[in-house]
Protein backbone atom coordinates (compact mmCIF):
# COMPACT_ATOMS: atom_id res chain seq x y z
CA UNK A 1 0.00 0.00 0.00
CA UNK A 2 0.81 3.61 -0.58
CA UNK A 3 2.11 6.05 2.45
CA UNK A 4 -1.41 7.79 1.45
CA UNK A 5 -2.37 11.15 2.73
CA UNK A 6 -4.92 9.39 5.06
CA UNK A 7 -2.29 7.18 6.78
CA UNK A 8 0.24 10.49 6.96
CA UNK A 9 -2.88 12.48 8.98
CA UNK A 10 -3.03 9.55 11.12
CA UNK A 11 1.16 9.92 11.57
CA UNK A 12 0.93 13.46 12.22
CA UNK A 13 -2.13 13.21 14.38
CA UNK A 14 0.41 10.42 16.88
CA UNK A 15 3.91 13.01 16.12
CA UNK A 16 1.17 15.96 17.81
CA UNK A 17 -0.04 13.86 20.62
CA UNK A 18 4.22 12.42 21.18
CA UNK A 19 6.37 15.76 20.21
CA UNK A 20 3.89 18.66 19.63
CA UNK A 21 5.78 21.44 22.52
CA UNK A 22 8.54 18.91 22.84
CA UNK A 23 12.43 19.42 22.00
CA UNK A 24 14.80 17.63 20.03
CA UNK A 25 17.55 16.13 21.83
CA UNK A 26 19.31 14.39 19.08
CA UNK A 27 19.69 13.94 15.35
CA UNK A 28 21.70 11.86 13.69
CA UNK A 29 21.68 10.13 9.59
CA UNK A 30 22.38 7.14 9.59
CA UNK A 31 21.78 6.39 5.89
CA UNK A 32 22.62 9.30 2.87
CA UNK A 33 18.61 9.76 2.88
CA UNK A 34 17.60 9.22 5.98
CA UNK A 35 17.32 11.09 9.27
CA UNK A 36 17.16 9.66 13.50
CA UNK A 37 15.46 12.51 15.19
CA UNK A 38 15.21 11.89 19.34
CA UNK A 39 12.76 14.39 20.87
CA UNK A 40 11.05 14.62 24.19
CA UNK A 41 7.70 15.46 24.82
CA UNK A 42 4.65 14.98 26.72
CA UNK A 43 5.03 11.02 26.69
CA UNK A 44 9.33 10.76 27.36
CA UNK A 45 11.60 10.46 24.66
CA UNK A 46 11.00 9.24 21.45
CA UNK A 47 12.90 7.93 18.86
CA UNK A 48 11.29 9.30 14.84
CA UNK A 49 13.18 7.83 11.88
CA UNK A 50 12.70 9.95 8.71
CA UNK A 51 13.37 8.46 5.29
CA UNK A 52 13.09 9.78 2.03
CA UNK A 53 14.11 6.25 0.10
CA UNK A 54 12.85 6.43 -3.46
CA UNK A 55 11.32 2.86 -2.67
CA UNK A 56 10.20 3.16 0.79
CA UNK A 57 9.60 6.45 1.96
CA UNK A 58 8.23 6.67 5.65
CA UNK A 59 7.82 8.47 9.14
CA UNK A 60 7.38 6.69 12.53
CA UNK A 61 8.28 6.62 15.99
CA UNK A 62 10.78 3.40 16.20
CA UNK A 63 12.48 2.01 19.08
CA UNK A 64 15.27 0.91 17.38
CA UNK A 65 18.55 2.61 17.06
CA UNK A 66 20.34 3.09 14.09
CA UNK A 67 24.30 3.28 13.73
CA UNK A 68 25.48 6.15 12.13
CA UNK A 69 28.67 7.59 10.12
CA UNK A 70 31.43 7.97 12.03
CA UNK A 71 31.63 11.36 10.21
CA UNK A 72 28.15 13.11 10.15
CA UNK A 73 27.17 13.94 6.49
CA UNK A 74 26.79 18.46 5.86
CA UNK A 75 23.23 18.02 6.07
CA UNK A 76 22.63 16.18 9.62
CA UNK A 77 25.37 18.83 11.01
CA UNK A 78 23.41 21.84 9.80
CA UNK A 79 20.78 20.36 11.50
CA UNK A 80 22.48 19.99 14.88
CA UNK A 81 23.56 23.43 14.21
CA UNK A 82 20.20 25.30 13.73
CA UNK A 83 18.16 23.04 15.84
CA UNK A 84 19.69 20.71 17.98
CA UNK A 85 18.03 21.48 21.21
CA UNK A 86 15.33 23.35 19.02
CA UNK A 87 11.39 23.66 20.59
CA UNK A 88 8.68 22.00 17.85
CA UNK A 89 6.18 24.38 18.42
CA UNK A 90 3.42 22.65 15.36
CA UNK A 91 3.52 19.71 13.04
CA UNK A 92 0.82 19.83 10.40
CA UNK A 93 0.32 18.22 7.34
CA UNK A 94 -1.45 21.03 4.65
CA UNK A 95 -4.56 19.76 3.20
CA UNK A 96 -4.35 16.21 3.21
CA UNK A 97 -1.05 16.31 1.20
CA UNK A 98 1.66 13.70 1.42
CA UNK A 99 3.72 15.96 3.53
CA UNK A 100 4.53 16.52 7.12
CA UNK A 101 5.52 20.47 8.70
CA UNK A 102 7.39 20.80 12.05
CA UNK A 103 7.76 24.07 12.88
CA UNK A 104 10.50 24.67 15.41
CA UNK A 105 11.86 27.36 17.65
CA UNK A 106 15.29 27.86 18.85
CA UNK A 107 17.75 30.03 19.88
CA UNK A 108 20.45 32.02 17.48
CA UNK A 109 24.41 32.51 18.36
CA UNK A 110 23.07 36.14 19.79
CA UNK A 111 20.33 34.30 22.18
CA UNK A 112 17.78 36.00 19.74
CA UNK A 113 14.38 33.19 19.05
CA UNK A 114 14.72 31.67 15.28
CA UNK A 115 12.05 30.12 13.30
CA UNK A 116 12.90 26.99 11.57
CA UNK A 117 10.60 24.39 9.12
CA UNK A 118 11.95 21.15 8.94
CA UNK A 119 9.31 19.29 5.80
CA UNK A 120 9.23 15.85 5.07
CA UNK A 121 7.98 15.20 1.74
CA UNK A 122 6.76 11.35 1.02
CA UNK A 123 6.16 11.34 -2.93
CA UNK A 124 7.69 8.10 -3.89
CA UNK A 125 10.71 8.39 -6.02
CA UNK A 126 10.70 12.09 -5.15
CA UNK A 127 10.78 12.21 -1.50
CA UNK A 128 13.22 14.09 0.07
CA UNK A 129 13.46 15.96 3.75
CA UNK A 130 14.13 20.01 3.59
CA UNK A 131 14.90 22.31 5.53
CA UNK A 132 13.76 25.96 5.47
CA UNK A 133 13.69 29.38 7.03
CA UNK A 134 11.28 31.35 8.45
CA UNK A 135 10.86 33.15 4.81
CA UNK A 136 9.95 29.83 3.24
CA UNK A 137 13.36 29.84 1.82
CA UNK A 138 15.52 26.47 1.30
CA UNK A 139 18.61 26.01 4.03
CA UNK A 140 19.29 22.77 2.56
CA UNK A 141 18.04 19.40 1.62
CA UNK A 142 18.53 15.44 1.89
CA UNK A 143 18.70 15.12 -1.43
CA UNK A 144 19.26 17.94 -4.03
CA UNK A 145 16.96 18.69 -7.39
CA UNK A 146 17.96 20.96 -10.15
CA UNK A 147 16.46 22.15 -13.32
CA UNK A 148 18.51 19.74 -15.16
CA UNK A 149 16.55 16.87 -12.43
CA UNK A 150 13.22 18.84 -12.50
CA UNK A 151 11.81 20.82 -14.59
CA UNK A 152 8.94 21.66 -12.00
CA UNK A 153 10.79 22.76 -8.83
CA UNK A 154 14.35 23.08 -7.66
CA UNK A 155 15.65 22.15 -4.32
CA UNK A 156 18.84 24.22 -3.91
CA UNK A 157 19.84 26.13 -0.80
CA UNK A 158 18.32 29.41 -1.71
CA UNK A 159 15.58 28.50 -3.87
CA UNK A 160 11.78 28.97 -2.67
CA UNK A 161 10.18 26.23 -1.09
CA UNK A 162 6.70 25.78 -2.29
CA UNK A 163 4.60 22.08 -3.07
CA UNK A 164 4.42 21.37 -6.69
CA UNK A 165 0.49 20.85 -7.74
CA UNK A 166 1.29 19.03 -10.76
CA UNK A 167 -2.42 17.74 -10.85
CA UNK A 168 -4.56 20.25 -9.94
CA UNK A 169 -6.09 18.02 -7.35
CA UNK A 170 -8.55 19.00 -4.29
CA UNK A 171 -8.93 19.07 -0.82
CA UNK A 172 -10.79 16.42 0.16
CA UNK A 173 -11.44 17.49 3.85
CA UNK A 174 -12.50 21.10 2.42
CA UNK A 175 -14.68 20.04 -0.96
CA UNK A 176 -18.36 21.08 -1.10
CA UNK A 177 -20.82 18.41 -2.13
CA UNK A 178 -21.36 20.45 -5.56
CA UNK A 179 -17.71 19.91 -6.40
CA UNK A 180 -17.89 16.23 -5.56
CA UNK A 181 -20.48 15.66 -7.34
CA UNK A 182 -18.77 17.27 -10.67
CA UNK A 183 -15.43 16.79 -9.99
CA UNK A 184 -15.25 13.47 -9.14
CA UNK A 185 -18.84 11.71 -10.21
CA UNK A 186 -18.72 13.62 -13.29
CA UNK A 187 -15.82 12.22 -15.11
CA UNK A 188 -15.64 9.76 -17.79
CA UNK A 189 -13.45 6.96 -15.78
CA UNK A 190 -13.95 4.67 -13.38
CA UNK A 191 -15.47 5.86 -10.58
CA UNK A 192 -12.66 4.27 -8.18
CA UNK A 193 -9.81 6.33 -10.63
CA UNK A 194 -11.88 9.46 -10.47
CA UNK A 195 -11.62 9.27 -6.65
CA UNK A 196 -7.51 8.70 -5.84
CA UNK A 197 -7.48 11.25 -9.34
CA UNK A 198 -9.36 14.12 -8.06
CA UNK A 199 -8.72 14.10 -4.42
CA UNK A 200 -5.38 14.60 -2.56
CA UNK A 201 -3.91 11.83 -0.24
CA UNK A 202 -6.78 9.04 -1.67
CA UNK A 203 -4.31 6.12 -2.67
CA UNK A 204 -6.38 3.17 -5.04
CA UNK A 205 -6.57 1.26 -2.27
CA UNK A 206 -8.72 3.60 0.05
CA UNK A 207 -10.53 4.82 -2.72
CA UNK A 208 -11.58 0.87 -3.61
CA UNK A 209 -12.66 0.95 -0.17
CA UNK A 210 -15.26 3.74 -0.17
CA UNK A 211 -16.62 2.44 -3.78
CA UNK A 212 -17.02 -1.04 -1.75
CA UNK A 213 -18.45 0.56 2.07
CA UNK A 214 -20.89 2.67 -0.71
CA UNK A 215 -21.75 -1.31 -2.28
CA UNK A 216 -20.39 -0.01 -5.39
CA UNK A 217 -18.64 -1.30 -8.25
CA UNK A 218 -15.24 0.48 -8.19
CA UNK A 219 -14.58 -0.59 -12.13
CA UNK A 220 -18.14 1.26 -12.99
CA UNK A 221 -18.10 4.62 -14.74
CA UNK A 222 -18.47 7.49 -12.52
CA UNK A 223 -20.67 9.44 -14.86
CA UNK A 224 -22.96 6.36 -15.19
CA UNK A 225 -23.33 6.26 -11.72
CA UNK A 226 -27.55 6.23 -10.21
CA UNK A 227 -28.63 9.17 -8.40
CA UNK A 228 -28.77 7.07 -5.26
CA UNK A 229 -25.27 4.88 -5.57
CA UNK A 230 -23.49 8.81 -5.94
CA UNK A 231 -25.15 9.93 -2.67
CA UNK A 232 -23.77 6.56 -0.96
CA UNK A 233 -20.92 7.15 -2.04
CA UNK A 234 -20.94 10.87 -0.78
CA UNK A 235 -22.03 10.08 2.96
CA UNK A 236 -19.09 7.10 2.71
CA UNK A 237 -16.64 9.69 1.63
CA UNK A 238 -17.77 12.76 3.78
CA UNK A 239 -18.00 10.23 6.97
CA UNK A 240 -14.70 9.08 6.30
CA UNK A 241 -13.10 12.99 6.38
CA UNK A 242 -15.50 13.57 9.38
CA UNK A 243 -13.02 10.63 10.91
CA UNK A 244 -9.65 12.69 9.91
CA UNK A 245 -11.01 15.64 11.09
CA UNK A 246 -11.53 14.52 14.82
CA UNK A 247 -8.37 12.31 14.38
CA UNK A 248 -10.60 8.86 14.90
CA UNK A 249 -7.79 6.24 13.52
CA UNK A 250 -7.66 2.56 13.82
CA UNK A 251 -4.79 1.11 12.69
CA UNK A 252 -4.89 -2.08 10.81
CA UNK A 253 -2.53 -4.63 9.13
CA UNK A 254 -4.82 -7.32 6.89
CA UNK A 255 -3.45 -10.39 6.50
CA UNK A 256 -3.87 -13.52 4.27
CA UNK A 257 -2.70 -16.29 6.51
CA UNK A 258 0.59 -15.29 7.90
CA UNK A 259 1.20 -12.63 4.91
CA UNK A 260 0.57 -9.14 5.93
CA UNK A 261 -1.06 -8.12 2.22
CA UNK A 262 -2.51 -4.42 3.31
CA UNK A 263 -2.45 -1.60 6.17
CA UNK A 264 -4.39 1.46 6.94
CA UNK A 265 -5.34 3.58 9.46
CA UNK A 266 -9.31 2.34 9.18
CA UNK A 267 -11.04 -1.07 8.76
CA UNK A 268 -11.05 -2.69 5.84
CA UNK A 269 -14.88 -3.81 4.70
CA UNK A 270 -13.35 -5.25 0.80
CA UNK A 271 -11.12 -8.15 2.66
CA UNK A 272 -13.75 -11.14 3.92
CA UNK A 273 -13.24 -14.39 3.47
CA UNK A 274 -9.78 -15.68 3.64
CA UNK A 275 -8.54 -12.60 5.36
CA UNK A 276 -7.90 -11.91 9.00
CA UNK A 277 -6.68 -7.97 10.31
CA UNK A 278 -4.90 -7.36 13.07
CA UNK A 279 -5.27 -4.08 14.88
CA UNK A 280 -2.83 -1.66 16.62
CA UNK A 281 -2.19 1.10 19.30
CA UNK A 282 -0.37 3.38 17.16
CA UNK A 283 0.22 4.33 13.40
CA UNK A 284 3.94 3.61 13.85
CA UNK A 285 3.45 -0.13 15.66
CA UNK A 286 1.65 -0.92 12.47
CA UNK A 287 3.93 0.65 10.14
CA UNK A 288 7.41 -1.40 11.64
CA UNK A 289 5.48 -4.59 12.43
CA UNK A 290 3.69 -4.05 8.15
CA UNK A 291 7.40 -3.57 6.46
CA UNK A 292 9.07 -5.65 8.85
CA UNK A 293 7.03 -8.69 8.17
CA UNK A 294 7.05 -7.94 4.55
CA UNK A 295 10.93 -8.15 4.85
CA UNK A 296 10.90 -11.03 6.57
CA UNK A 297 9.07 -12.99 3.20
CA UNK A 298 10.84 -11.02 0.83
CA UNK A 299 14.09 -11.60 1.94
CA UNK A 300 13.39 -15.18 2.63
CA UNK A 301 12.15 -15.51 -1.20
CA UNK A 302 15.94 -13.81 -1.98
CA UNK A 303 17.82 -16.49 -0.19
CA UNK A 304 15.19 -19.04 -1.79
CA UNK A 305 15.21 -18.00 -5.33
CA UNK A 306 18.43 -20.09 -6.64
CA UNK A 307 16.39 -23.21 -5.06
CA UNK A 308 13.30 -22.55 -6.66
CA UNK A 309 15.05 -22.54 -10.08
CA UNK A 310 16.74 -25.27 -9.44
CA UNK A 311 13.65 -27.07 -8.32
CA UNK A 312 11.48 -25.75 -11.41
CA UNK A 313 14.16 -26.36 -13.91
CA UNK A 314 14.40 -30.15 -12.60
CA UNK A 315 10.29 -30.32 -12.71
CA UNK A 316 10.34 -29.04 -16.37
CA UNK A 317 12.91 -31.62 -17.22
CA UNK A 318 10.96 -34.74 -15.41
CA UNK A 319 7.88 -33.43 -16.83
CA UNK A 320 8.90 -33.41 -20.45
CA UNK A 321 10.21 -36.58 -19.92
CA UNK A 322 7.22 -37.65 -18.58
CA UNK A 323 5.40 -36.67 -21.76
CA UNK A 324 7.66 -38.62 -23.83
CA UNK A 325 7.71 -41.60 -21.82
CA UNK A 326 3.81 -41.81 -21.85
CA UNK A 327 3.47 -41.06 -25.91
CA UNK A 328 6.00 -44.00 -26.17
CA UNK A 329 3.71 -45.96 -24.17
CA UNK A 330 1.37 -45.45 -26.34
CA UNK A 331 3.23 -46.63 -28.99
CA UNK A 332 3.38 -50.15 -27.44
CA UNK A 333 -0.42 -50.71 -27.19
CA UNK A 334 0.27 -52.14 -30.58
CA UNK A 335 2.22 -54.45 -29.75
CA UNK A 336 -1.16 -57.26 -29.37
CA UNK A 337 -2.02 -56.42 -32.86
CA UNK A 338 1.64 -57.64 -34.19
CA UNK A 339 0.80 -60.71 -31.54
CA UNK A 340 -2.43 -61.86 -33.59
CA UNK A 341 -1.15 -61.31 -36.56
CA UNK A 342 1.97 -63.78 -36.06
CA UNK A 343 -0.46 -66.40 -34.57
CA UNK A 344 -2.72 -65.84 -37.48
CA UNK A 345 -0.14 -66.60 -40.02
CA UNK A 346 1.09 -69.70 -38.61
CA UNK A 347 -2.57 -70.92 -38.40
CA UNK A 348 -3.87 -69.95 -41.56
CA UNK A 349 -0.65 -68.79 -43.79
CA UNK A 350 -0.15 -72.23 -44.73
CA UNK A 351 -1.63 -72.26 -48.34
CA UNK A 352 -0.47 -68.57 -48.84
CA UNK A 353 0.95 -68.19 -52.77
CA UNK A 354 4.85 -66.96 -52.97
CA UNK A 355 4.95 -63.17 -53.20
CA UNK A 356 1.71 -62.24 -51.48
CA UNK A 357 1.19 -58.90 -50.05
CA UNK A 358 -1.71 -59.49 -47.80
CA UNK A 359 -4.65 -62.00 -46.25
CA UNK A 360 -7.65 -62.30 -44.70
CA UNK A 361 -8.28 -63.88 -41.91
CA UNK A 362 -10.99 -64.68 -39.13
CA UNK A 363 -9.10 -63.07 -35.31
CA UNK A 364 -10.73 -66.10 -33.76
CA UNK A 365 -10.61 -64.01 -30.24
CA UNK A 366 -13.29 -61.67 -31.29
CA UNK A 367 -14.61 -63.25 -34.85
CA UNK A 368 -14.19 -60.32 -36.90
CA UNK A 369 -12.03 -60.62 -40.17
CA UNK A 370 -9.10 -58.94 -40.66
CA UNK A 371 -6.35 -57.96 -43.32
CA UNK A 372 -2.78 -58.84 -42.67
CA UNK A 373 -0.25 -57.15 -44.24
CA UNK A 374 2.60 -59.31 -45.33
CA UNK A 375 6.51 -58.71 -46.77
CA UNK A 376 6.45 -60.78 -50.12
CA UNK A 377 9.87 -61.50 -50.10
CA UNK A 378 9.08 -63.30 -46.74
CA UNK A 379 8.01 -66.79 -46.36
CA UNK A 380 4.92 -66.95 -43.79
CA UNK A 381 7.19 -68.39 -41.45
CA UNK A 382 9.37 -65.36 -41.56
CA UNK A 383 6.25 -62.68 -41.63
CA UNK A 384 4.87 -64.66 -38.40
CA UNK A 385 8.73 -64.63 -36.64
CA UNK A 386 8.54 -60.82 -37.89
CA UNK A 387 5.39 -59.65 -35.81
CA UNK A 388 6.42 -61.77 -33.11
CA UNK A 389 9.81 -59.56 -32.62
CA UNK A 390 7.94 -56.75 -33.11
CA UNK A 391 5.63 -57.94 -30.22
CA UNK A 392 8.68 -59.17 -28.03
CA UNK A 393 10.64 -55.64 -28.32
CA UNK A 394 7.54 -53.76 -27.84
CA UNK A 395 6.37 -55.94 -24.79
CA UNK A 396 9.81 -54.88 -23.15
CA UNK A 397 9.63 -52.05 -24.19
CA UNK A 398 6.71 -51.41 -22.13
CA UNK A 399 8.04 -52.85 -19.36
CA UNK A 400 10.66 -50.91 -18.81
CA UNK A 401 8.53 -48.11 -19.37
CA UNK A 402 6.17 -48.62 -16.95
CA UNK A 403 9.08 -48.20 -14.46
CA UNK A 404 10.37 -45.43 -15.94
CA UNK A 405 6.94 -43.83 -15.71
CA UNK A 406 6.46 -44.70 -11.99
CA UNK A 407 9.86 -43.47 -11.45
CA UNK A 408 10.10 -40.09 -13.06
CA UNK A 409 5.86 -39.62 -11.55
CA UNK A 410 7.60 -40.34 -8.35
CA UNK A 411 10.32 -37.86 -9.04
CA UNK A 412 8.21 -34.89 -10.20
CA UNK A 413 5.81 -35.92 -6.96
CA UNK A 414 8.63 -35.20 -4.80
CA UNK A 415 9.65 -32.31 -6.61
CA UNK A 416 6.43 -30.54 -6.06
CA UNK A 417 6.72 -31.37 -2.50
CA UNK A 418 9.92 -29.52 -2.46
CA UNK A 419 8.34 -26.74 -4.22
CA UNK A 420 5.60 -26.62 -1.58
CA UNK A 421 8.00 -26.76 1.03
CA UNK A 422 9.70 -23.42 -0.49
CA UNK A 423 6.53 -22.22 -0.62
CA UNK A 424 6.25 -22.03 2.87
CA UNK A 425 9.52 -21.86 4.26
CA UNK A 426 9.61 -18.40 6.74
CA UNK A 427 13.34 -18.88 8.09
CA UNK A 428 16.87 -19.43 6.64
CA UNK A 429 17.15 -22.47 8.50
CA UNK A 430 13.96 -24.03 6.69
CA UNK A 431 15.62 -23.05 3.54
CA UNK A 432 18.60 -25.16 5.00
CA UNK A 433 17.14 -28.28 5.45
CA UNK A 434 15.24 -28.39 2.12
CA UNK A 435 19.00 -27.26 0.39
CA UNK A 436 20.00 -30.92 2.35
CA UNK A 437 17.88 -32.60 0.80
CA UNK A 438 18.06 -31.15 -2.63
CA UNK A 439 21.95 -32.23 -1.88
CA UNK A 440 21.16 -35.64 -0.90
CA UNK A 441 19.07 -36.10 -4.38
CA UNK A 442 22.19 -35.01 -6.38
CA UNK A 443 20.00 -31.72 -7.94
CA UNK A 444 22.75 -29.63 -5.56
CA UNK A 445 26.48 -30.44 -5.50
CA UNK A 446 27.64 -31.00 -2.04
CA UNK A 447 30.66 -28.70 -1.21
CA UNK A 448 32.90 -30.91 1.81
CA UNK A 449 35.04 -27.71 2.96
CA UNK A 450 36.68 -27.20 6.15
CA UNK A 451 33.99 -26.21 8.51
CA UNK A 452 36.37 -25.60 11.22
CA UNK A 453 34.74 -22.36 12.86
CA UNK A 454 31.36 -22.76 11.22
CA UNK A 455 28.44 -20.80 12.20
CA UNK A 456 26.29 -23.80 13.93
CA UNK A 457 23.16 -23.57 12.07
CA UNK A 458 20.07 -23.39 14.06
CA UNK A 459 17.61 -26.30 13.56
CA UNK A 460 14.13 -25.79 11.95
CA UNK A 461 11.42 -26.39 14.02
CA UNK A 462 7.61 -27.65 13.02
CA UNK A 463 4.78 -24.91 13.13
CA UNK A 464 3.20 -25.19 16.53
CA UNK A 465 -0.82 -24.04 16.73
CA UNK A 466 -3.36 -24.81 19.33
CA UNK A 467 -7.00 -25.81 18.67
CA UNK A 468 -9.87 -23.42 19.87
CA UNK A 469 -9.77 -26.60 22.20
CA UNK A 470 -7.10 -26.31 23.52
CA UNK A 471 -5.24 -29.35 21.30
CA UNK A 472 -1.43 -28.68 20.18
CA UNK A 473 -1.35 -29.07 16.27
CA UNK A 474 1.67 -29.27 14.26
CA UNK A 475 2.75 -29.23 10.93
CA UNK A 476 6.16 -30.10 9.04
CA UNK A 477 7.94 -27.51 7.02
CA UNK A 478 9.42 -29.77 4.52
CA UNK A 479 9.61 -33.29 3.85
CA UNK A 480 12.42 -34.20 6.75
CA UNK A 481 10.32 -32.72 9.60
CA UNK A 482 7.36 -34.19 7.78
CA UNK A 483 8.87 -38.05 8.46
CA UNK A 484 10.28 -36.73 11.93
CA UNK A 485 6.79 -35.71 12.67
CA UNK A 486 5.00 -38.42 11.95
CA UNK A 487 7.52 -41.48 12.64
CA UNK A 488 9.16 -39.75 15.58
CA UNK A 489 6.99 -37.53 17.57
CA UNK A 490 3.43 -38.37 17.06
CA UNK A 491 2.21 -42.00 18.50
CA UNK A 492 -0.08 -44.21 17.77
CA UNK A 493 -3.15 -42.73 19.11
CA UNK A 494 -2.46 -38.68 17.34
CA UNK A 495 -4.83 -37.81 14.53
CA UNK A 496 -2.61 -37.27 10.66
CA UNK A 497 -4.03 -35.14 8.28
CA UNK A 498 -2.93 -34.47 4.84
CA UNK A 499 -4.08 -32.93 1.23
CA UNK A 500 -5.75 -35.75 -0.92
CA UNK A 501 -3.05 -36.48 -4.29
CA UNK A 502 -1.24 -33.10 -3.97
CA UNK A 503 2.18 -31.97 -1.95
CA UNK A 504 1.50 -30.30 1.22
CA UNK A 505 2.36 -30.92 5.12
CA UNK A 506 1.98 -33.47 7.61
CA UNK A 507 -0.84 -32.08 9.67
CA UNK A 508 -0.25 -33.95 13.73
CA UNK A 509 -2.77 -33.43 16.29
CA UNK A 510 -1.68 -34.42 19.75
CA UNK A 511 -4.25 -36.58 21.92
CA UNK A 512 -4.43 -39.12 24.51
CA UNK A 513 -6.89 -41.31 24.29
CA UNK A 514 -7.61 -40.65 20.13
CA UNK A 515 -10.91 -38.47 20.72
CA UNK A 516 -11.13 -34.81 19.40
CA UNK A 517 -13.65 -32.46 18.99
CA UNK A 518 -15.73 -31.66 15.64
CA UNK A 519 -13.81 -28.59 15.57
CA UNK A 520 -10.74 -29.31 16.17
CA UNK A 521 -10.71 -31.83 13.38
CA UNK A 522 -12.13 -29.30 11.23
CA UNK A 523 -9.09 -26.85 12.26
CA UNK A 524 -6.52 -29.15 11.59
CA UNK A 525 -8.37 -29.66 8.05
CA UNK A 526 -8.08 -25.86 7.65
CA UNK A 527 -4.15 -26.18 8.22
CA UNK A 528 -3.03 -29.16 5.98
CA UNK A 529 -5.15 -27.36 3.30
CA UNK A 530 -3.43 -24.08 3.78
CA UNK A 531 0.09 -25.34 3.90
CA UNK A 532 -0.75 -27.66 0.71
CA UNK A 533 -0.51 -26.96 -3.32
CA UNK A 534 -3.95 -26.27 -2.71
CA UNK A 535 -3.93 -22.96 -0.46
CA UNK A 536 -4.98 -20.91 -3.26
CA UNK A 537 -8.44 -22.81 -3.85
CA UNK A 538 -11.40 -22.25 -1.88
CA UNK A 539 -12.16 -26.03 -0.92
CA UNK A 540 -9.41 -28.66 -0.24
CA UNK A 541 -10.07 -32.42 0.46
CA UNK A 542 -8.00 -33.56 2.90
CA UNK A 543 -7.52 -37.45 4.51
CA UNK A 544 -7.25 -37.83 8.14
CA UNK A 545 -6.53 -41.07 10.17
CA UNK A 546 -4.69 -42.50 12.98
CA UNK A 547 -1.01 -42.15 13.11
CA UNK A 548 -0.70 -46.24 13.96
CA UNK A 549 -2.52 -46.30 10.25
CA UNK A 550 0.40 -44.54 8.36
CA UNK A 551 3.26 -47.12 7.42
CA UNK A 552 6.37 -45.54 5.24
CA UNK A 553 7.08 -47.97 2.72
CA UNK A 554 10.61 -49.14 2.19
CA UNK A 555 13.19 -47.08 0.49
CA UNK A 556 10.63 -44.58 -0.17
CA UNK A 557 11.53 -40.82 -0.49
CA UNK A 558 12.05 -38.26 2.54
CA UNK A 559 7.68 -37.33 3.58
CA UNK A 560 6.13 -40.38 1.51
CA UNK A 561 3.61 -42.29 3.24
CA UNK A 562 1.07 -44.68 2.29
CA UNK A 563 -2.35 -45.80 4.50
CA UNK A 564 -5.30 -47.97 3.00
CA UNK A 565 -8.13 -46.44 5.40
CA UNK A 566 -9.18 -43.12 5.72
CA UNK A 567 -11.59 -40.24 6.33
CA UNK A 568 -12.13 -37.79 4.34
CA UNK A 569 -13.48 -33.90 4.52
CA UNK A 570 -13.02 -30.86 2.81
CA UNK A 571 -11.68 -28.05 4.07
CA UNK A 572 -10.82 -24.61 3.38
CA UNK A 573 -7.73 -23.14 3.38
CA UNK A 574 -8.70 -20.21 5.94
CA UNK A 575 -6.53 -20.95 9.39
CA UNK A 576 -7.50 -16.98 10.36
CA UNK A 577 -8.28 -17.87 14.47
CA UNK A 578 -6.13 -20.34 14.75
CA UNK A 579 -3.64 -19.54 17.75
CA UNK A 580 -0.15 -19.93 16.45
CA UNK A 581 2.76 -20.61 19.03
CA UNK A 582 5.64 -20.87 17.04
Amino acid sequence: MAFDGITIAAMVSELNKNLSGGRINKIAQPESDELLITGKGANGQKRLLLSASASLPLIYFTGKNRISPLTAPNFCMLLRKHIGSARITAIRQPELERVVEFELEHLNELGDVCHKVLIMELMGKHSNIIFCDDQNMILDSIKHVSCNVSSVREVLPGRPYFIPHTQDKLDPLTISKEDFMEKVCGKSTAISKALYQTLTGLSPVMAQELCYRASIDGNDEATALEENAREKLYQEFSGMMEQIRREEFTPVIVYKGDEPVEYGVFPFAQYGEGFSSQTYESVSEMLETYYASRDVITRIRQKSADLRKIVQTALDRNRKKLSIQQKQMKDTEKKDKYKIYGELINAYGYGLEEGCKSFKAVNYYNGEEITIPLDPTLTPQENSKKYFDRYGKLKRTQEALEVQIADTASEIEHLESISNALDIATEESDLSQIKEELMEYGYVKRHYGNKKGAKMQVKSKPFHYVSSDGYDIYVGKNNYQNDELTFKFAIGNDWWFHAKKMPGSHVVVKTKDGTLPDRTFEEAGNLAAYYSKGRTAPKVEIDYLQKKNVKKPAGAKPGFVVYYTNYSLMASPDITGIEQLS
